[in-house]
């Protein structure tokens, strides 16, 4: 069947037992291209950090026969109607394409819509075996986010992740499923009319990294976990005790994706608000008890819709949701900003108020392309920071990648 032979080659490797996203990047950059890493031998492979002896020689075996693996994946996708997205397309998330370990691969059923980007995603994250206070908490949260134009994303999983995607289709927000499984599979199962209500409605996407045909296995769950908070812009942890998988996503997106986290408080004497409070109390979140307490702290364009506002507006989110919706970021559309000459573009820096000191940093540093490196080097913002904000001016449409490298969109 017709396919696009860039995605192949990724797919490829993606369906080739021993290679995981944090091996396939290494390869990438040792070799060059996927194609090269395609056409290695054991020698080449055993230069690649990470991999042995029996390792390369299980790995160069399992691409000899790649090709039929990814054709046959192909055909499943196809005929469930899911989308298959490669880090180098245009269409893969920028927040997710900047995490250390992104996968090759998102597969898709539904609508990555560009809104999902421009309504900026918060995901929500909490226990399966929660309480009533924390799916209450979660309807709050997550409607009143949804309501306000963010993205809610969530594991798709019982309790606090159910509640939330419901919550956000209830204010005909849209919302992300994160599956720790192939797409092929519904799990868990009683979530079927939900996933269903997801794609099928235009409310969101349920998306995964697996291959269609992967079982659900308890391991696959917290390298999933980092998908949801590499999605989003901020973790907002509901209600968690201490043995939580919420914690892994919180923690994994303060350590390794420099995201901001947020916790609600929960009852002191509970087992099931230990995992939030333990978070609050060693300064790993940031307490949070109203919806615009998240918004505030996020640089998102529904910001400036909650100043004065209150709690009532969250219960209907009268007026909020088609503001945000059709709020265009950057204050200016593309063909004004097309005839800005040099001057004119340096003082729309200096007074874009949706901008912070950092992002206008890196605008000032792009009087020409430059590498991540380079920007790093010229700006001396740290990393973490810079892939961050590199993607919120990518979601506003300040900057855009060619290649390797950053330049300011024109």
């Amino acid at each position: 069947m017709p396919h696009d032979p860039g995605l192949f080659s990724i797919l490829r490797l993606t369906m080739t037992p021993g290679l995981g996203p944090v091996l396939i990047r290494r390869a990438i950059e040792e070799f060059g291209s996927p194609e090269a890493v395609l056409a290695a031998n054991e020698s080449g492979l055993k230069r690649i950090k990470g991999i042995g002896i029996e390792k390369a020689r299980t790995i160069a075996a399992g691409l000899r026969e790649s090709e039929r693996a990814a054709e046959d994946e192909l055909g499943e996708a196809e005929r469930s109607g899911t989308m298959l997205l490669a880090i180098n397309s245009n269409d893969y998330p920028p927040l997710l394409r900047q995490i250390p370990d992104p996968p090759p691969i998102l597969y898709v059923r539904g609508r990555l819509a560009p809104g999902d980007l421009d309504r900026y995603p918060v995901a929500i994250v909490g226990s399966r075996s929660c309480t009533h206070y924390g799916i209450e908490q979660a309807e709050r949260f997550a409607g009143a986010l949804a309501a306000a134009g963010l993205t809610v994303v969530s594991g798709g999983a019982r309790g606090i992740d159910t509640a939330a995607h419901r919550a956000a289709l209830r204010m005909k927000g849209r919302t992300i499923a994160v599956l720790g499984c192939g797409l092929s599979h519904i799990y868990p199962p009683d979530n079927r009319e939900l996933f269903e209500q997801i794609v099928e409605g235009g409310g969101g996407a349920v998306v995964g990294e697996l291959p269609m045909r992967t079982v659900p296995d308890a391991t696959n769950f917290p390298a999933r976990n980092r998908i949801i908070s590499g999605l989003s812009l901020g973790v907002l942890v509901i209600e968690a005790g201490r043995g939580s998988g919420a914690l892994i996503t919180a923690r994994g997106a303060v350590e390794d994706q420099g995201r901001e986290v947020f916790a609600v408080p929960g009852r002191v004497d509970s087992a099931a608000s230990m995992g939030c409070l333990d978070l609050l109390r060693a300064g790993g979140a940031e307490l949070v008890m109203h919806p615009d307490d998240v918004i505030q702290s996020l640089e998102t364009p529904a910001r400036h819709l909650y100043q004065g506002t209150h709690e009532s507006r969250y219960a209907t989110g009268a007026g909020l949701f088609e503001v945000a919706r059709h709020s265009v970021p950057g204050g200016a559309n593309p063909a004004q900003r097309e005839g800005q000459g040099e001057g004119e573009v340096e003082r729309a820096i200096e007074v874009d108020a949706n901008l912070t000191e950092t992002q206008r940093a890196i605008l000032a540093a792009l009087e020409s392309a430059k590498t991540f490196d380079e920007l790093v080097r010229d700006t001396q913002i740290p990393a973490a920071a810079l892939r961050t904000d590199i993607s919120l001016l990518e979601i506003k449409r300040r900057v855009k990648r060619e290649g390797s490298r950053v330049v300011r969109a024109r």
